[in-house]
Formats: structure tokens, C-alpha cells, sequence
């Protein structure tokens, strides 16, 4: 039937439009993802669902669809730690590569995943792993405890990168850059996996709280680094932590003035590369607030799968 029967209902603005139930949202966006709707209707979908904002039913029907046409990936080992990296930096260094690195020195196995989808950004978490030696997927695969692989979006699923896609021409978010940071690559396969969602705005804080409650997801929150899923290094966030969907407070936000602050290094790809390896090799100290994630990072990977530790 196309997708006009959803416009109508979430397209009459922040006032009058009306949610869709998890099921239709699913189906609405795996029209979306599949090529059905055409690109006014997929511009008319990004608008509507901007002004009206998604509900946590929405984005469970829309993370539904996502995930049963995502490529597979294998189930490791160990519990695989999700860092979806798609903002990349701008007046701070890209240090969600230093993260993965960190938790893969402890064994972890870690799967970056993110494609760009602005101009305005000076660096990526793709470019930098690049740098340290890391290339990009050309298939899905395994991922061993202790490696860190980077996977783009579009290797996962081509038309979610589409939509990605769509912020170049409305220079607007929609609703997959939502999706991106709470979509589980292993959730196919049944795989045991950790999410780190970040957000921006403390209203995205609630909402994305909300749908990892209501899909049941092993998840840690916080407000990220630019849109990174990486702690500022300044100044250590508030994260939350999720276990089947249940939340607990990890830490508490760091109140009060800044004594010191870290010594960071240039935004580009090379200064970022060369910091990050300083840092692995001891001759920099890991910024407090990235100390403190790695450490709740592998709390929560040892409670998904205590047997592994």
C-alpha cells in the first residue's frame, strides 16, 4: 500500500499528528530501507518524524525492520562491544578509536561501525583507524576477543545508509541517525553484545532510555563527545547502564569547576593517531572519564556473560 497511509497520520505536525504502533513503524520503515517509497516520500518521512519526534514504540518498530535486513555478523566469542561513530570531530578529537583500542587491550572484542553524513567534520573514527593500521570490512565476520574491527554502514545495510544519506540534501538528521547508535549488529544471530549509545541533547537522553527499556538491550548511555560514543575527556558524563532492558547508574556526572584539564592533541586524522598511540604505549595517561568508561564497559560485558571471566 506505500506509505501515504503513515504520512497522513504522522505527517499534521507536532500537534496534530498521531503515533504509529510498533508494528506499523516497522513497516513503514522497512519500505523505507527496502527502496519501496520514493524519494519524496522518504523526504516527506524524514520532515514529518522531525517535527513530530519519535516515540520509544517507533523506534523499536523501526530498530525491528532494521534488524531483520541487517547482514549478519557472526556471534564472538565474548560478549562484542557496539561503538556506532558517526560524528566524528569538530572541536575535539575523534577518541572513540583510543576507546575501542582500550577495551580490546582488555580482551574485549569491539566492532566500530559509521559512515559520514556531513562535510563539516575534520576527522573520523574510520580515518584514524585507518591510520593505526585498522581498514575497513569488506565482509561481515567474526570478531576475536581482543581485535577491533570498523565496519561502514553500508556493509551492514545498504539501505540505511541511504537514509544516512538523505541529511546531505534536507541538511537535517532523521530518524536513522537515531537508529544507528541503538542497532545491535548481532541481535540476528542472537549474539551476546553491549551497545554504547550516545546522544547530545538531554531530551534524546530520555527517549533513547526509553527504547532500550522497551526492546530489552545491554546498553550503556551517556552524553558523548560531540555525538561520539566516547566520555569527554575533560570532564567525566553522567552513564547509565542497561541489562535486559534494565537501567543502573554507573556514574554520576563530575560537578564543579575544572581543576586541570588533559593535554588532547589537534583534531586531524594524524595528530589524533599519534596521540592514541602515546596513550596505548604508556607515554600519555588515558584521560579520567575514558579510564572510568572501560571500566564499566567490562562490568557490563562481565554480567552479560559471567562464564567468560
Amino acid at each position: 500500500m506505500g506509505i501515504s497511509q503513515y504520512l497522513k497520520a504522522i505527517g499534521r505536525g507536532k500537534a496534530g499528528a498521531r503515533p504509529l504502533s510498533r508494528d506499523h513503524a516497522a513497516d513503514l520503515m522497512g519500505q523505507v530501507l527496502d527502496g519501496v517509497a520514493n524519494d519524496l516520500e522518504v523526504g516527506a518521512f524524514c520532515i514529518a518524524m522531525r517535527v513530530k519526534g519519535e516515540t520509544p514504540e517507533e523506534m523499536a518498530g523501526f530498530l525491528d525492520a532494521v534488524h531483520e535486513r541487517m547482514e549478519m555478523l557472526p556471534a564472538s566469542s565474548r560478549p562484542l562491544v557496539v561503538l556506532p561513530s558517526y560524528n566524528g570531530a569538530r572541536k575535539l578529537p575523534v577518541l572513540t578509536p583510543l576507546l575501542a583500542l582500550l577495551l580490546a587491550r582488555q580482551g574485549v572484542p569491539v566492532l566500530v561501525h559509521g559512515t559520514a553524513t556531513e562535510d563539516r567534520r575534520i576527522s573520523s573514527s574510520q580515518q584514524v583507524l585507518a591510520a593505526l593500521g585498522i581498514a575497513p570490512l569488506q565482509e561481515v565476520e567474526e570478531i576475536e576477543p581482543g581485535h577491533v574491527a570498523f565496519a561502514p554502514t553500508g556493509l551492514l545495510l545498504p539501505g540505511l545508509e541511504r537514509l544516512l544519506g538523505v541529511r546531505r540534501t534536507l541538511g537535517l538528521r532523521n530518524s536513522a541517525h537515531s537508529l544507528v547508535k541503538l542497532m545491535d549488529p548481532l541481535l540476528p544471530v542472537a549474539g551476546d553484545s553491549l551497545i554504547v549509545g550516545s546522544y547530545t541533547h538531554p531530551e534524546y537522553a530520555e527517549s533513547m532510555a526509553a527504547t532500550i527499556a522497551l526492546t530489552g538491550a545491554d546498553a550503556m548511555l551517556l552524553r558523548g563527545t560531540e555525538g561520539e560514543p566516547v566520555a569527554d575527556p575533560r570532564r567525566t558524563p553522567q552513564m547509565d547502564g542497561f541489562l535486559a532492558g534494565k537501567p543502573q547508574r554507573l556514574q554520576e556526572a563530575q560537578g564543579g569547576p575544572l581543576a586541570t584539564l588533559p593535554t588532547l592533541p589537534a583534531t586531524d586524522t594524524e595528530s589524533t593517531a599519534q596521540y592514541t598511540r602515546a596513550v596505548l604505549a604508556g607515554e600519555l595517561p588515558v584521560p579520567t572519564p575514558i579510564a572510568l568508561q572501560v571500566e564499566h564497559i567490562l562490568r557490563l560485558t562481565g554480567a552479560i556473560a559471567p562464564e567468560t571471566h
